[in-house]
């Protein structure tokens, strides 16, 4: 039998900007349930060694972080769930999400922070090496390649910065585009070709990662000549793949206003959006930095924010049962 779970906010996704935004409603007595959805930990379970997140001297890894959150939020009183939400309907509030095991969740105001995925190239050698000299993170993971040689594949803006970002630790970038014209800014070009430490490989696709499986480290790439069909080996040891994100927003497309990418829009210098009670935070709506404590912070805002709503809300229903 489906049940019915209620409470002040709703907070779907549990990445770094869920699980803080549920630190901090269950701080302020708000009783928030948190489900949890496809991955809970988001893009950080995928993450091994971070280096970057503030706190830690030492060297931590991505899913132990998760897990630690997780804790914090569920001992300040936040109620988990591990259930996957299929729809949610933002027409009226209590806003009500459905999850995929028929169960309900309402709640008075809801905090999407589903996060986005990388893009990734689709190779079975993906999934043996990504954590593991593969990254979709140059600003994550650029620092554990000092004085070595990487490629980084792809032709937009977020390709020529994180080819561009590396050449502060790298000894060598190579950008491998499938075209031979790139379609990131002018000024991001000009950068690029102006660096002595960057080479670009033109008209061509990596058709494999290289390396050793046990422990997994890679050694290079094989790439395919769109024009030519030739197949050449580059030898490297970190690929980063700079093809994208896609934002996790089929829950409120046709609900919220989405950016031509599909980041969810919300007010400036604010997690709202143009629906009363409804905010998004962490990566969902933030296509510019993407990092997990910048998630962290936009979890934070939604969940202040969040409260000053329905305050707003409750003096209001004072106001008129007074009258």
């Amino acid at each position: 039998m489906p049940e019915h779970h209620r409470s002040k906010v709703l907070i779907i996704g549990a990445g770094p900007a869920g699980y803080t935004a549920a630190i901090y409603a269950a701080r302020a007595n708000l009783r928030p349930i948190l489900v949890a959805g496809l991955q809970p930990g988001g893009q950080m379970t995928i993450t091994t060694d971070v280096e970057n997140y503030p706190g830690f001297a030492d060297v931590i890894q991505g899913p132990w972080l998760m897990e630690q959150m997780q804790a914090q939020a569920e001992h300040v009183g936040t109620r988990m769930f591990m259930d996957i939400i299929v729809s949610l309907d933002l027409s009226k509030r209590p806003f009500v999400a459905t999850g995929d095991s028929g169960d309900l969740y309402f709640g008075d105001a809801v905090i999407v922070s589903t996060g986005a995925q990388a893009r990734w190239l689709g190779l079975s050698s993906e999934e043996i090496y990504r954590g593991f000299g593969l990254s979709a993170c140059a600003t994550c993971d650029g620092f554990f390649f000092r004085d070595r040689e990487v490629v980084v594949v792809g032709g937009g803006n977020t390709a020529v910065e994180e080819a561009l970002y590396l050449t502060n630790h790298a000894s060598r970038v190579t950008l491998v585009h499938r075209r031979d014209t790139l379609r990131a800014e002018k000024i991001l070009q000009d950068r690029l070709f102006r660096n002595p430490k960057i080479a670009v490989v033109w008209d061509s696709v990596v058709e494999e990662i290289l390396g050793v499986p046990e422990p997994p480290e890679v050694t290079g790439v094989r790439l395919r000549n769109v024009r030519t069909g030739a197949l050449r080996e580059l030898t490297c040891e970190g690929v980063f793949i700079a093809i994208g994100h896609t934002p996790v927003t089929d829950l409120v497309a046709g609900q919220l206003p989405l950016d031509p990418e599909g980041y969810i829009v919300t007010t400036p210098d604010s997690t709202a959006t143009v629906i009363p009670g409804a905010f998004a935070a962490g990566d969902v709506k933030d296509k510019i930095f993407r990092q997990a404590v910048t998630a962290a912070g936009m979890g934070c805002m939604a969940a202040l924010e969040a409260e000053k709503f329905l305050a707003m809300q409750e003096d209001d229903a004072a106001r008129r049962a007074a009258e």
